[in-house]
């Protein structure tokens, strides 16, 4: 922010009917103020070139710890694998002993939280997710031991509080502003799907930091690639020469490390590989608009015909690698699920392809089975959210319910509750929703490239859910596009604030909705947080959160 201009200015008067204006008709008027006393103080404030450090390095470092703390309080209770950290946890643990994710005796779940965390089989366990989600939760495990609640989420916990860190540095990039970025991380910091995804040991939370960075990646390229395009295209016809097709530019790092970051979210869930179709579209339509903006001929045969390989090939093959490097271990590991499918008699492949090495046939035959897994899970349960009512919340996770009694974690007086509920702060939620839906008009009306961008997100993480209606899915599969929704309501907040050089009453306004906005979710998350903590409560408050009859 800087201190707006309150010097008086002049303004010409015309004379009589057909005079012409004399320069020298000049008198003084009474002074437009602008911008506010915030503004003024601020410019105070940031006077100096430490101070301005202090502000850009200091509010991004609090609000991260802040977000640590959110996430890591209490984290270990309950001493209870919770939801689905029946799967990932004792996987995660079965991977770091045996190199795969194996059995477990039937009932497993009481043994293992009275710290019988060896009690898994030798044989293989079917499991439907990449590994590397579970690496990631067993080094927490490994490091804090494997009977430890803590050590179960301490991971998760981290990819949590380090989402907050990468979304303050893109929106940083994305509106060239640190009071936004601090506002867009302190969003996610107090969120309530973001804080209770932290604190259980599932997978989604480090699928949405990879796409996030990934996301990131593309950020960078875009002006990099533009800046390099149009040098290239300058000096051709600097030669005296028209480019039709221009220039293909293969050295592009930062798609290099989007595909490389696209491909580590795969290997956590096939959800990722959403993101790499839906941003390597986005790649090849930004470079045919910016060879139309160059003015090139052919601008749009040469995106699809000679810069596209080249993005492609950029793209695609790092983030397969990657995939793939994920699995190593089950290369590694004879006894694997399906290691030795091919070795099996009447399994291997004939033909043409009869010359793949018999581990790869059984790991493609691993991938279809999965394949088919998911795209035939329709299981009831009873937190299965349809992705058409996502946007509206209205089937939040409920992951862990307890009742203690008297005397029983804190409980005074019966009933007392203890819950872990996967619902974000409503009142960002639908802001953030409401924020979305203008965006999409303000895309249609202005072609804003911010906006374009931050609703790409949005697409590779929604909507390719709504071809599956029918599935068993949950309203906490969200937390992966949750960034950019809160960077399009971070857009929209900035529109609101407007600028230092507005009209006083205009920017006091924005300041003003602004600061109500960030007070009235801050108060909501407060309210929510004893329900996204399993924090012991009276029944009666549990029971006020029970906005809509399906929240509870």
């Amino acid at each position: 922010m800087s201190t707006p201009n309150r010097a008086p200015f002049v303004e010409v008067v015309a004379g009589q009917p057909g005079d012409a204006p004399d320069p020298t008709d000049e008198v003084a008027v009474e002074p437009v103020e602008r911008g506010s006393r915030l503004d003024d103080w601020a410019g105070r404030m940031l006077s100096t070139r430490r101070r301005r450090l202090a502000w850009y390095w200091g509010a991004p470092i609090l609000v991260t710890l802040f977000a640590g703390i959110l996430r890591v309080w209490n984290l270990g209770h309950p001493h209870a694998l919770v939801f689905d950290e029946t799967f990932y946890v004792k996987d995660a643990w079965t991977l770091w002993s045996n190199g795969y994710e194996s059995a477990w005796p039937e009932n497993a779940d009481a043994a293992f939280n009275g710290g019988d965390t060896d009690g898994f089989l030798s044989d293989p366990s079917y499991v439907v997710h990449p590994p590397l989600g579970k690496w990631l939760i067993a080094i927490g495990m490994a490091a804090f031991g494997a009977g430890d609640s803590f050590g179960w989420r301490i991971s998760t916990a981290i990819v949590g509080t380090l989402a907050v860190v990468v979304l303050m540095l893109v929106a940083r990039r994305l509106f060239a502003s640190t009071l936004l970025a601090v506002v867009a991380g302190f969003l996610l910091a107090i969120d309530g799907q973001a804080i209770a995804m932290s604190r259980v040991a599932v997978l989604d939370n480090s699928v949405m930091l990879f796409t996030l960075l990934g996301f990131g990646c593309v950020l960078l390229d875009r002006s990099r690639h533009e800046r390099i395009l149009g040098d290239r295209v300058a000096a051709v016809r600097a030669r005296g020469t028209e480019p039709l097709w221009g220039p293909v530019i293969w050295w592009r790092p930062w798609v290099l490390a989007a595909g490389l970051m696209f491909g580590l979210a795969s290997g956590v869930k096939w959800s990722g590989l959403y993101f790499l179709a839906a941003f390597g579209l986005y790649l090849i339509v930004v470079d045919a608009l910016a060879r139309r903006r160059l003015g090139l001929g052919l601008w749009s045969s040469s995106s699809v015909l000679t810069q596209g390989p080249a993005t492609f090939l950029t793209f695609v093959p790092p983030a397969l690698a990657v995939y793939l490097a994920t699995w190593t271990s089950w290369f590694l590991s004879d006894n694997a699920y399906y290691r030795q499918w091919a070795t099996q008699a009447g399994n291997a492949w004939t033909g043409a392809f009869s010359w793949v090495p018999p581990a790869w046939q059984s790991f493609v035959h691993y991938q279809q089975s999965i394949y088919t897994f998911h795209v035939g899970l329709t299981q009831p349960h009873p937190y299965s959210a349809n992705p058409l009512g996502w946007l509206a919340m209205t089937r939040p996770t409920g992951m862990w319910y307890a009742s203690p009694g008297a005397g029983e974690d804190g409980c005074v007086a019966e009933p007392c509750s203890q819950a872990i509920t996967s619902i974000a702060n409503p009142l960002i939620w639908w802001a953030a929703v409401a924020a979305m839906l203008y965006l999409v008009y303000r895309l249609a009306r202005y072609r804003e490239w911010r906006v374009g961008l931050i609703l790409m997100g949005i697409v590779a993480g929604y909507l390719p859910w709504l071809l599956y209606t029918e599935r068993t899915v949950f309203q906490f599969y969200t937390i992966v596009f949750l960034p950019y929704l809160l960077l399009g309501l971070v857009l929209t907040i900035g529109i609101v604030l407007g600028s230092p050089t507005d009209e006083r009453w205009r920017r006091e306004r924005g300041i003003g909705l602004t600061f109500v906005f960030l007070i009235a979710s801050t108060l909501l998350s407060a309210f929510w947080y004893p329900l996204w903590s399993a924090t012991t409560v009276p029944y009666w408050f549990w029971m006020l959160h029970s906005w809509l009859p399906t929240w509870i």
